[in-house]
């Protein structure tokens, strides 16, 4: 066990520094220059080839990239282009917000699918089962951003259930998580009927298996070999897609934020990639892909746990 450990956490390690080598080369040779963002249309000459040698941008790419990934393995996230303050400054407020929508997201996942996607599978074909069945189809065909104005139109100005208008916690941690439980809601409700797809599909597939008609000739029903059998390993696929899905919540997180108007950092990365500000982009996308990958990791563990004749590999 302690090995697939180390080998995980090598292929963690591996990962980020994929990902971040080709964030860092993308952001170097796709159109645009920040010289033009930051100081504007009307720099000379002189002005542009300044900034350039102040931020290093004269340099070879490899040359920077190996001095940006030094910097950030060292803590340093770099210096925003655009604003006079490091990237850890101005994305470090912003980080709260999208992580507690993203939590609430995922728990609304996990409070909405398994009892759905149990109810569903214990009478397969049932009037619940197809009206689950449709329901899913209907919110999977959804995307995220159209879901969240349709949640916002409905529960804001036709129920008047909250205000469109994002509440800080300083103001009352009630009133915050009420208000960000419907922009979680809008990244919620797709991935929860993916899941209450998988986990039926899941659940079905294991009551046809013979350990399951041995737990029957044992006396066991129906709902008594569900919780007791099938249940553990009918989440096996689930928790793998759960953990795969982290990066497709805090992806939704960041779009629905421009609906609701959460201060996250889905506003900070659109600002700074409209203003060329490659420092603060390149370190909100390695922060996301730390945070998939790290998800990734511990569900590996997780799943092994859960069933022991996983190779431990």
């Amino acid at each position: 066990m302690g090995k697939a450990v180390l080998k995980r956490l090598g292929l963690l390690l591996g990962t980020l520094l994929l990902v971040s080598a080709l964030a860092f080369a993308a952001f170097s040779v796709i159109p645009g220059d920040p010289t033009g963002a930051v100081l504007g249309m009307e720099a000379t000459d002189e002005q542009i080839a300044a900034f350039r040698a102040q931020q290093g941008l004269d340099l070879p790419v490899w040359q920077r990239y190996l001095s940006w990934l030094a910097a950030f393995l060292g803590g340093d996230f770099g210096q925003s282009y655009k604003y006079d303050m490091t990237v850890a400054q101005l994305v470090a407020p912003k980080v709260g917000a999208t992580l507690t929508l993203a939590a609430i997201a995922f728990v609304l996942i996990l409070l909405i699918s398994l009892p759905l996607g149990l109810t569903a599978a214990r009478r397969p074909g049932g009037l619940v089962d197809r009206a689950v069945t449709v329901l899913t189809q209907i919110t999977m065909s959804v995307p995220n951003f159209v879901m969240g104005i349709g949640l916002m139109y409905l529960f804001a100005l036709v129920l008047r259930w909250f205000q469109p208008e994002y509440i800080p916690p300083e103001q009352g941690l009630w009133p915050h998580l009420r208000f960000m439980a419907f922009p979680a809601l809008a990244v919620a409700l797709p991935k929860s009927a993916m899941t209450v797809k998988l986990l039926r599909g899941s659940i079905l597939g294991e009551l046809g298996q013979d350990y399951i008609r041995t737990a029957y000739s044992k006396g066991n029903s129906r709902g008594s070999a569900l919780r007791r059998h099938v249940l553990r390993n009918a989440m096996i696929p689930v928790v793998t897609f759960l953990a795969m899905a982290i990066g497709d919540i805090m992806a939704g997180s960041i779009v629905v934020e421009q609906v609701f108007g959460v201060p996250g950092l889905g506003r900070v990365l659109i600002s700074s990639i409209n203003n060329r500000d490659y420092p603060v982009v390149q370190a909100i996308v390695v922060l996301l892909a730390a945070a998939v990958v790290g998800c990734n990791f511990l569900a590996d563990l997780l799943y092994r746990a859960m069933d022991p004749r996983i190779e431990r590999t």
